[in-house]
């Protein structure tokens, strides 16, 4: 099963990605915090290459992250390589909603939670809402 390795190496490396940029680290910065260099960091996010479990651990550590966030959705990556897209995933990719979650970590405990409740609020009360 090769092509489900390359697949997992690829999700692997764009929850890589995803996660320095959502941080805004450079490749060097995240590089240097794990102790190899940027083109590695390259290489792991493009997944040419193979992401080691002690690697994989440094990597959660510096993303402040479960080792499991790499592992998240993975079981949708069957669907994505058939041409179905996951759910949201575009969305994660634009700028704008980096930019949001980036503000949104910025913010203390309890002002994220009050946006959040916001946000909530204001989606019109769909389904989950159907209780209030």
């Amino acid at each position: 099963m090769v092509s489900m390795g390359n697949d997992i190496d690829t999700h692997l490396g764009k929850r890589l990605r995803r996660r320095r940029r959502l941080l805004g680290l450079t490749q060097q910065q995240l590089a240097g915090a794990v102790g190899v260099r940027f083109q590695q960091i390259q290489k792991y996010e493009c997944g040419a290459n193979r992401i080691s479990a002690a690697r994989l651990w440094q990597l959660s550590e510096a993303l402040e992250v479960p080792v499991g966030y790499f592992y998240d959705g993975l079981s949708d990556v069957r669907r994505e390589t058939t041409g179905e897209s996951a759910e949201g995933g575009e969305m994660f990719a634009r700028k704008e909603t980096l930019d949001l979650i980036r503000a949104y970590y910025l913010l203390g405990e309890r002002p994220r939670r009050r946006l959040l409740d916001l946000a909530k609020s204001l989606n019109g009360g769909g389904p989950e809402h159907a209780d209030a």
